[in-house]
């Protein structure tokens, strides 16, 4: 097949998933509601200053509300990547996800395909949960909204790249809800989301251990270095890393001959 026919499958699943974005309303405003609850009303609780030495040169006191931020653009792509694989499992159970298996194009192409179709979403939702959190005056250097992108782009295509390793093995849609709280809440808590290692640390060196090595940790640490324009290496290992594992056991799991394919149609 030639490069046209894989660029046109890309735009028709791209295109698809921005129209499905755009045509859930409900779906845009829970994404943005979630984090700005988090942003106004959990960190009114915690208005002061944290000693926390971040980023250099920040290496000061700074406000509660700017430390989680990254932490919370984390949570909307971790939400994100959890709803794709449910429009995932939607799909398959409509029957539409089998029509795209069968076509001759490779199946990590369509998946790939998906995949870059779920994080331009969750990009959007955290530059739109931004450009409200400014008019809260929780601000970041303006050149940190450009260095920020590409650090939203490699966690997205991580956690998303999680969502679709999830749907290759939830059979039914009624199993999804238990699933994605299985996953998000340990992912979310046991992480640098809400504070700092050294905080954890003070409670317990297990949580802290757990929190370092969480790809969701790492994942956030990208974000925050990110935004104040610089770069965290280990993180971005760390977050690509797991966005190979991730994406290459979804490969797998979606094998027809290996995978969730065969289980599927063997159970039937």
């Amino acid at each position: 097949m030639s490069p046209l026919h894989y660029l046109r499958a890309l735009n028709g699943i791209v295109l698809r998933e921005l129209y499905r974005f755009v045509h859930q309303r409900e779906r845009f405003v829970s994404a943005l509601v979630r984090p700005l609850v988090w942003l106004f009303i959990f960190a009114a609780g915690f208005r002061s200053t944290l000693g926390v030495a971040i980023i250099p040169p920040y290496e000061t006191y700074i406000l509660y509300e700017v430390y989680i931020t990254p932490g919370l653009l984390g949570m909307i792509q971790l939400f994100n990547g959890m709803q794709s694989s449910l429009s995932m499992v939607y799909d398959r159970e409509m029957g539409s996800m089998r029509t795209l298996l069968v076509s001759p194009l490779p199946r990590w192409f369509l998946l790939l395909g998906k995949l870059l179709a779920g994080t331009l979403v969750s990009v959007l939702q955290a530059y739109t949960f931004l450009a409200v959190a400014w008019f809260y005056d929780v601000q970041a250097p303006p050149e940190g909204y450009l260095t920020l992108l590409p650090a939203l782009v490699l966690s997205g295509l991580m956690l998303g790249a999680l969502g679709l390793l999830l749907s290759s093995f939830i059979k039914q849609l009624e199993n999804f809800a238990g699933v994605m709280n299985f996953v998000i809440f340990p992912m979310f808590f046991l992480s640098t989301a809400l504070y700092p290692l050294w905080k954890i640390q003070e409670s317990s060196e297990l949580l802290e251990t757990l929190a370092r090595y969480n790809p969701f940790s790492q994942a956030v640490e990208l974000i925050r270095f990110a935004l104040y324009e610089q770069f965290n290496l280990p993180a971005c290992l760390h977050t690509a890393a797991a966005l190979a594992t991730f994406l290459l056991l979804a490969v797998i799991g979606y094998n027809p001959s290996k995978g969730m394919m065969q289980r599927k149609v063997g159970g039937e």
